[in-house]
């Protein structure tokens, strides 16, 4: 089987170009108190406060570029560290201010824009994947930093009732929200698994392999691989939440395909971490993946007269919203690498790795003819005509999915990205792990100097 564009030379430099200019673009987000919202003239949008998500996307991605040893991302992986570690903190509470202002005070504390803001289990999941990376990558502070949202994870956000996280609170950690997501536990199941890889702890690994199961091999396995995206306290589906706010951008209405494609990513990237660890990887995984993946991509890519993803549909696949995100076909490509992968991990034959080898290529064309405006820069959302919309999405919030993207194809599914790299493992992106084997044990990260 030929190299196809993976592993071609010429391919791999195309990508790493585009992975330097997203870094080289993001360093614009500086301000003192973390990173704040790229407008659409490539400066701060001082309209949008410092949030705690972009914050915390921002410093894995530098943290990442660090661990690639691309100079210059040292400065701004630590600036992140410094600014999830005292300046969003909340010292009354605990936890994470979900925004605040651009300067610092003079002890360095950010001023929280609403000192009564919910806690959010979506923002605290992304200060947790920062700092499991910024350890990966063994930034100062990192490790005191990962320790603290471990801590936090275990105090109010893992609901060991039902083995899944809480969605928010009140400020004070009162209060609790009236409503489960699918998105916050999505990204909680990223940042245990990076955790699980950085810690070499498996009850991280455990816990994600929970909340994946809940999600894909019940909720969408029952939805004909339509995953609703809301529930009540006790994890019931609530399909027809937010039918008036279709293009929300966090509880958008219906179904959203590019959570289809990231959750086919994360369960083959959760089934790797159990057989590395030689683990039983319960059988329905690799084929979820895959179900989960084509009912995405025929739902929502290139359905209404044009080339793109589709935002929402509903539970039948019919499209809602018509704008193209970027993050959805930067998880494509992602999840058609990881796949493929999978796949070829398994030993599978060439007819079923040629069907993601055929979407990554389409996707990456997607993004280089539609996308992306010039180097680094990719147009956060389109219109159905496939020109620059602002419906939703203004500027260019964070380069996490894009960077993603950019690394899919040259990493290996296992372990996370972070650790991965810091293993040296780019462009080495078969497993290490001969079939049968025992592999080594890992030590984890905490134990470096």
């Amino acid at each position: 089987m030929g190299l196809g564009w993976f592993g071609a030379p010429e391919h791999n430099r195309w990508l790493a170009a585009e992975t330097h200019a997203l870094l080289h673009y993001a360093r614009a987000a500086k301000v003192p108190a973390g990173f704040g919202w790229i407008g659409e003239d490539g400066a701060v949008d001082a309209s949008h406060p410092v949030e705690l998500w972009i914050t915390g996307r921002m410093t894995f991605a530098f943290s990442l570029g660090t661990l690639m040893g691309i100079p210059g991302c040292r400065r701004f992986a630590d600036h992140g560290v410094r600014a999830l570690s005292r300046a969003m903190r909340d010292r009354e509470h605990g936890g994470w201010y979900s925004a605040v202002g651009h300067e610092l005070d003079a002890e360095g504390h950010g001023a929280p824009v609403d000192a009564q803001a919910r806690k959010e289990c979506y923002q605290h999941a992304f200060v947790l994947l920062a700092a499991a990376t910024a350890t990966a990558a063994n930034r100062p502070g990192a490790h005191e930093l990962l320790r603290d949202a471990m801590a936090a994870q275990e105090r109010w956000w893992w609901d060991k009732a039902f083995n899944m996280p809480v969605e928010s609170y009140a400020a004070d950690f009162t209060d609790p929200e009236d409503y489960r997501g699918i998105n916050a536990a999505m990204h909680t199941v990223e940042a245990y698994l990076a955790v699980a890889d950085v810690t070499g702890d498996v009850t991280w690994l455990n816990r994600a392999i929970r909340i994946i199961d809940f999600a894909v091999n019940v909720q969408a396995r029952a939805n004909d691989w339509r995953l609703p995206e809301h529930y009540d306290t006790s994890w019931k589906p609530r399909l027809d939440y937010n039918r008036d706010q279709p293009a929300h951008p966090f509880r958008p209405y219906g179904v959203t395909p590019g959570h289809g494609l990231e959750w086919s990513r994360l369960t083959v990237q959760a089934r790797a971490g159990l057989v590395a660890r030689s683990l039983p990887a319960p059988e329905w995984m690799l084929d979820a993946a895959e179900e989960l993946f084509d009912r995405a991509r025929m739902d929502g890519w290139r359905v209404d007269g044009g080339p793109g993803f589709v935002y929402t549909t509903d539970f039948s696949g019919e499209p809602i919203v018509h704008e193209r995100m970027h993050w959805v076909a930067c998880e494509g490509i992602s999840a058609a690498a990881a796949i493929r992968r999978a796949l070829l991990d398994d030993g599978r034959g060439e007819i079923e790795v040629e069907h993601y080898e055929h979407h990554y290529r389409s996707w990456i064309d997607y993004a280089e003819e539609f996308l992306i405006s010039s180097p680094g820069v990719w147009t956060h959302e389109l219109d159905q005509s496939n020109a620059p919309s602002t419906r939703t999405w203004k500027g260019y919030p964070d380069i996490y999915h894009a960077l993603q993207a950019t690394l899919a194809s040259r990493l290996p599914i296992w372990p996370a990205m972070g650790p991965a790299l810091a293993e040296g493992r780019l462009d080495q992106p078969a497993s290490l792990i001969p079939a049968g084997a025992q592999p080594t044990r890992r030590r984890g990260f905490f134990s470096r100097g």
